[in-house]
């Protein structure tokens, strides 16, 4: 049993436990916020389905035995176009592959062709050729969606302005009240153009495999988000795992506007 701390203000502290610090096995470090805290949070997906959502038929563990009702090593063959007779080609494919999974009746795909909020993305860590299975980094389960998918930059970039540009017009939208109206335009500093006024700050949590170099520059992702929510406080960090509603994503990016 994990023991866990609450921080009630002061230094932080609760008494008998001592200060907040060192290191801790199977812990978990965050941030409660009370109901009536107003903010906005959605995922943005680093990766795009490179073939149709299939259902896990057959699964052993960590191995996918089946999809759609065929061996899944050949679903995953022909979804690549690839073949084990020409095995350097076909390993190249399946290592630059993931698998996008979700449960059943969940939104995968959206308009866009894109993932949807309800995906993790998770790696291939292996084929099974005895079996015509395919081991992956997660313990599915039958019923379970899959699509095999790729990392994809232009993919990346726009679904992150996408989710921007949600947030924004969810907190700030284009139309609001005559008197609101009046009130900004009664001071000159007010009347500019200004993406603040009902965004207080935001926070981004992105996977450290999503870096400066896969978005083409250091900091690239972070003007990005800059240059889309406006002049709003910004802060973030890279992780291993991006923890958004229950799920533990991969390759995502998790943005949290505050309002006003």
């Amino acid at each position: 049993t994990q023991s866990v701390q609450f921080a009630v203000g002061g230094n932080g502290n609760i008494k008998g436990h001592g200060a907040a610090s060192g290191v801790f096995s199977g812990g978990l470090s965050g941030v409660a916020f009370a109901e009536g805290v107003n903010l906005v949070s959605r995922v943005t997906q680093g990766c795009q389905p490179v073939a149709p959502v299939r259902e896990i038929t057959g699964v052993d563990g960590h191995v996918l035995t089946a999809l759609d009702g065929r061996p899944a090593l050949d679903v995953l063959m022909e979804d690549l176009g690839v073949s084990l007779e020409r095995p350097r080609a076909a390993l190249a494919k399946v290592r630059a592959t993931l698998v996008g999974l979700s449960d059943s009746g969940s939104d995968s795909v959206n308009r866009t062709g894109n993932f949807g909020s309800d995906v993790i993305v998770r790696h291939i860590v292996g084929l099974d050729p005895a079996r015509k299975g395919v081991a992956i980094a997660e313990v599915a389960e039958s019923g379970m969606r899959l699509a095999f998918c790729q990392r994809n930059v232009s993919a990346a970039r726009a679904d992150l302005i996408r989710i921007c540009a949600e947030i924004r017009e969810e907190l700030e939208p284009e139309e609001i009240p005559l008197s609101v109206a009046t009130v900004l335009a009664a001071a000159e500093a007010d009347a500019a153009p200004n993406a603040a006024r009902r965004m207080a700050g935001a926070i981004y949590v992105s996977c450290s495999g999503r870096g400066g170099p896969h978005f083409g520059a250091p900091s690239a992702e972070l003007q990005i988000v800059r240059r889309a929510l406006g002049d709003v406080p910004l802060v973030g960090f890279f992780a291993g795992g991006e923890i958004a509603r229950h799920h533990l994503y991969g390759y995502t990016g998790v943005l949290t506007v505050f309002g006003l």
